[in-house]
């Protein structure tokens, strides 16, 4: 199954590209679902339909839907989110905080990597393409294996150790509900499939990141930042998406001014982006909404060739054994300076690298446990991080 992520700046466009993407993708006969997982929906005004929680089909072989995270509480965890409203009530908390309170920050992540694993598993789809969050809720989805995987390792751990403590104070010490068999095998579930989403999303093959922005300063900015971390996290940027660029005919002395100032910025892009597939669409005169113009971008994107095509398939992250018989851990970390890499040895066998404002713990292959990290250099715009077993 492919899997296309479109990310980038509020307001570039990102919305629109990923619908004009997977209509394009449904005309060339894939099976496709488009996904939108930004709180603030407009995939259905984009689309020109009425969308919600529930999958719907809105062209041939185009399924859609907005994701819901209080209609996934209630319909796939609702044992978790009705142990979580009795433990709240039980400390005061009135009914209605409670239930709100039952939906942690993040479980919108969740919800939407559990939706790309049941996909893959049930060969419903050809292609799922995903319509994001801004940059900064993107960067917490695409790190959401890892740290959900961290914390469910530590607090499962924890509440394991508690449940068998409980047996022996029930009714002396315990003043709130204990998880049901149900609410802790939920947990171990959840625990499962997010090993099995990280496979997905580290399979640089067919999962892939595409940088939707305009041709501006703050987007161009922006952009690098998230390609950055992106990589950072080890998750496989194909593409970029110059969306709403000035026709080079624009009339009218205004439009000729932004032109020129356009002309400074795609150089700026050029020259930045210069290893990515580019991808270009001009702004039209009126909205972009409903089939006939996301077609019409579509035409300006791909032209006649397929969207699913994979532009690059290179693996951000990867590890190798040098001639010398040492390991050595290669990280990609475009537009990040060397005083801006902070790394150091965590616990069993990771190693915590805080590159500006993202924090990543790697986990180290088995091969290198108890290795011993020799050191680190970068250099060419990646890492290096050499081992000796």
């Amino acid at each position: 199954m492919r899997l296309i992520i479109y990310n980038g700046k509020g307001g570039v466009g990102k919305t629109s590209v990923s619908a004009a993407t997977a209509l394009r993708l449904a005309e060339k006969g894939h099976r496709t679902i488009i996904m939108s997982v930004d709180t603030a929906h407009s995939l259905g005004d984009s689309l020109g339909v009425d969308l919600g929680p529930e999958i719907v089909n809105v062209a041939p072989n185009l399924d859609a839907f907005e994701l819901d995270i209080i209609h996934e509480m209630k319909t796939k965890w609702s044992s978790i989110r009705d142990y979580l409203s009795a433990f709240m009530s039980s400390q005061g908390i009135d009914g209605i905080s409670a239930d709100e309170m039952a939906i942690f920050p993040g479980m919108e992540m969740v919800a939407a990597l559990l939706y790309v694993l049941t996909f893959k598993k049930e060969d419903r789809y050809d292609v799922v393409v995903m319509d994001t969050a801004p940059t900064g809720e993107t960067l917490r989805l695409m790190s959401f294996p890892d740290v959900s995987n961290w914390y469910m390792d530590k607090a499962f751990s924890m509440l394991n150790r508690f449940m068998g403590l409980a047996r022996f104070t029930v009714g002396k010490l315990v003043d709130f509900p204990l998880p049901t068999k149900e609410v802790m095998k939920t947990i171990t579930e959840l625990k499962d499939q997010m090993s099995e989403v990280k496979d997905i999303l580290e399979d640089s093959r067919n999962t892939t990141v595409r940088l939707v922005l305009n041709p501006e300063r703050m987007a161009i900015n922006e952009t690098r930042r998230s390609y950055a971390y992106m990589c950072l996290y080890n998750k496989n940027v194909e593409c970029l998406v110059i969306n709403k660029v000035i026709p080079s005919d624009a009339d009218g002395e205004f439009m000729r001014q932004k032109l020129v100032e356009q002309e400074g910025y795609m150089q700026m892009i050029r020259e930045s982006f210069d290893q990515l597939k580019v991808l270009t669409a001009q702004m039209l005169k009126t909205e972009m909404r409903g089939v006939e113009k996301l077609t019409l971008l579509g035409d300006m994107l791909f032209g006649d060739s397929d969207p699913i095509e994979t532009y690059s398939d290179e693996s951000p992250m990867s590890f190798q054994t040098l001639s010398d018989g040492t390991d050595q851990l290669k990280i990609k970390m475009p537009f990040i300076e060397q005083d801006q890499i902070e790394l150091y040895k965590g616990q069993e066998n990771t190693l915590v690298l805080q590159v500006g404002s993202q924090r990543r713990t790697v986990s180290l292959p088995m091969t290198l446990a108890g290795a011993e990290l020799l050191g680190a250099e970068f250099g060419d715009q990646c890492l290096f991080v050499r081992f000796r077993r």
